[in-house]
């Protein structure tokens, strides 16, 4: 119990000096031409990088198991080389993998050390290529900041005197990792803390200006999840009950884009590549239809009437 105390408090300091540099790095992260010059992953975290990215390999072939990967050439090959050009503009470390995942569930979401994966539900909703581009930024930027195994080990720490050493209970709904054990992996968006969100919105937005696009197109994304939430209350993921797409998040990113990304001439919107993948995931999501057999009424004298309908159907 004294060894428990004194490494609590050990840790405890590690984490104020870690707050003060965390601090003295705030300017950096406002200025998008410090992207990949700048740490903003700064905090206490128990993981190595190393650890994280095997951690993320674990849950991520978990996922494979229990989701229906979309396996096209054409759709893997154009959203993995949409989101590694992300990837290069933003402040992550590591190598990222993107996969989509075929389900109407509006929703994406990312695995530690840079597991990023897509349903094809909300590439539906994205009109235009920077939509899906502001969606796909804002889960980089949570793997960018580590925010995954960031509160995996405040959690840890909170509850070092009454959990077990080798367990590390995440702060995602559903979420369990015990080394050297099995694995239980939420189907759903990682439910982060409002802070952490917020600064994936922040992040995010400036990855999507700095490889190119319109920083608006969060703004777009953002509107129609919104809009679709409330005319359809439950189809957007329920990860987001922590820091929903309201009118407050809108309105505090538009203001975010005005105050530190500088107006360009030109940005890019989308792309006829996009149009053609987008398509194509459509088409894999509509139902089969077939032609319904034409009714046929015969007369008195035994003769067909084509085309006839019969209870209100032709």
């Amino acid at each position: 119990m004294r060894r428990l105390g004194q490494f609590v408090f050990a840790a405890g300091m590690s984490m104020t000096l870690a707050a003060a540099l965390v601090s003295a790095g705030e300017s950096k992260k406002d200025d998008p031409s410090q992207i990949g010059n700048r740490d903003v992953s700064k905090g206490v975290n128990f993981y190595s990088l190393e650890k994280e990215r095997a951690l993320g390999r674990q849950l991520a072939q978990e996922v494979e198991r229990q989701a229906k990967i979309i396996d096209d050439p054409l759709i893997a090959e154009y959203i993995n080389r949409l989101g590694q050009n992300l990837a290069r503009n933003s402040d992550a470390k590591g190598p990222f993998t993107f996969k989509v995942i075929e389900s109407p569930e509006v929703n994406a979401f990312a695995l530690p050390g840079g597991y990023v994966f897509v349903y094809s539900g909300l590439i539906r909703i994205a009109d235009e290529e920077d939509e899906l581009a502001a969606a796909m930024a804002h889960e980089i930027a949570h793997v960018a900041a580590r925010h995954m195994t960031r509160q995996a080990t405040k959690t840890q720490l909170a509850n070092m005197a009454t959990i077990p050493a080798g367990i590390f209970l995440g702060g995602w709904t559903g979420y369990a990792a015990r080394q050297g054990a099995g694995l239980a992996i939420p189907m759903s968006f990682l439910s982060f803390a409002r802070k952490d969100e917020s600064e994936a919105d922040y992040l995010g937005v400036q990855y999507l200006y700095a490889a190119g696009y319109d920083p608006t197109g969060a703004i777009s994304i953002f509107e129609k999840m919104e809009a679709l939430e409330r005319r359809t209350p439950g189809t957007i993921s329920r990860a987001f009950s922590t820091h929903p797409m309201d009118a407050d998040r809108i309105q505090r990113t538009e203001k975010e884009i005005e105050a530190i990304l500088p107006a360009r001439q030109q940005y890019l919107v989308t792309t006829s590549d996009y149009a053609a993948m987008r398509q194509r995931t459509m088409a894999r999501e509509a139902p089969q239809k077939t032609a319904p057999e034409q009714p046929t009424l015969k007369t008195a004298q035994g003769a067909k009437v084509p085309g006839a309908v019969v209870g209100g159907r032709r």
